[in-house]
């Protein structure tokens, strides 16, 4: 099975990061909360990244996420303006399009994000996947409707509604709505 170019090049900038930074695999596997075997997987190409491992990639190595994503550095410090829907896209997470908002600007104590969150017929009922990541989040739901889960405890939520969480808590969300959801993500560090 032969990995997508681009799931092929961060790929290989994860590894060469890894070695770089002098970690092992079973360092990384432990990082990221999974086997050495599923690490190796994600490092070879035989599975794509989901935005919380990528995260977290970048996070243990000391680099912005967009480095992992594109090869390039952030260089702006002072401003960045992002025109509607001219976003660095990012697909990455079953059929949830990401769209990075401030891809450019470096040392950013946060990462935005519009979020399109396909809607499902299994999304009405049934678990919701959840991931962690160190730090706090905060979604705005723009359109549509979001089922949202942080801790065991679920609520729905619909455009103009917001929350703000502690995103190291199991968290995660589905689109409740016929044409899906759109929202706003920020997803704030956490403090080494």
């Amino acid at each position: 099975m032969t990995a997508e170019p681009a799931i092929a090049e961060i790929s290989e900038r994860i590894g060469a990061m890894r070695d770089l930074c002098g970690f092992t695999c079973e360092e990384m596997a432990e990082t990221l909360d999974i086997t050495a075997e599923e690490y190796a997987e994600y490092e070879t190409g035989k599975k794509d990244f989901s935005f919380t491992f990528l995260y977290k990639c970048a996070e243990k190595f000391g680099i912005d996420m967009i480095e992992l994503l594109t090869g390039e550095n952030p260089h702006l410090s002072e401003c960045t303006i992002v025109r509607g829907g001219k976003g660095l896209p990012i697909k990455r997470r079953a059929g949830f399009e990401y769209y990075h908002l401030a891809a450019a600007f470096k040392d950013k104590v946060s990462e935005p994000f519009i979020v399109i969150a396909p809607y499902a017929e299994g999304n009405l009922k049934g678990p919701i996947a959840t991931s962690t990541h160190v730090g706090q989040e905060f979604d705005l739901v723009l359109e549509g409707k979001l089922r949202f889960v942080h801790d065991g405890h679920e609520t729905e939520l619909e455009a103009g509604d917001s929350v703000y969480y502690n995103s190291g808590k199991p968290h995660g969300m589905v689109a409740v709505s016929q044409g899906g959801c759109r929202f706003l993500a920020i997803v704030m560090k956490g403090s080494v």
